[in-house]
């Protein structure tokens, strides 16, 4: 089972960035897919989830209206479209998969953030 996480980069505040997660070793379109943040000297934090039932997604509030989770999946790929990036958003973000919750997203922290499986982050940088 492989994540690859790409498409970061530095960007000016205001700008936009895709991000995508190519999977292998399992079909998207059977499992929840999310990204993750983490910003130097702080806690991962959830930013976007998807699920395969009713194609559902959820956002944290600082990026909602902002950023689009989406999945492709053709190219077995999930994607995080961000869109007016600020600062605030630099950070590694990492994409996650859990077949757990494919059906439902799960109101409690503790279980999406234990995720079954991460992949290894991607760096964005948004300069003021």
């Amino acid at each position: 089972v492989q994540l690859q996480a790409s498409g970061g980069g530095t960007v000016q505040a205001g700008g936009s960035l895709r991000l995508s997660c190519e999977v292998s070793g399992f079909r998207v379109s059977n499992y929840a897919m999310a990204w993750f943040r983490q910003a130097p000297g702080k806690e991962r934090e959830f930013v976007a989830a998807s699920t395969w039932a009713h194609d559902e997604t959820h956002y944290a509030d600082s990026v909602k209206g902002r950023f689009t989770i989406s999945r492709d999946n053709a190219k077995n790929t999930v994607y995080l479209q961000m869109n007016s990036l600020r600062p605030e958003d630099t950070a590694v973000y990492y994409c996650a998969a859990d077949i757990r919750y494919g059906l439902k997203w799960p109101e409690s922290p503790d279980d999406y953030y234990g995720m079954d499986y991460w992949g290894k982050g991607t760096q964005v940088t948004v300069s003021s």
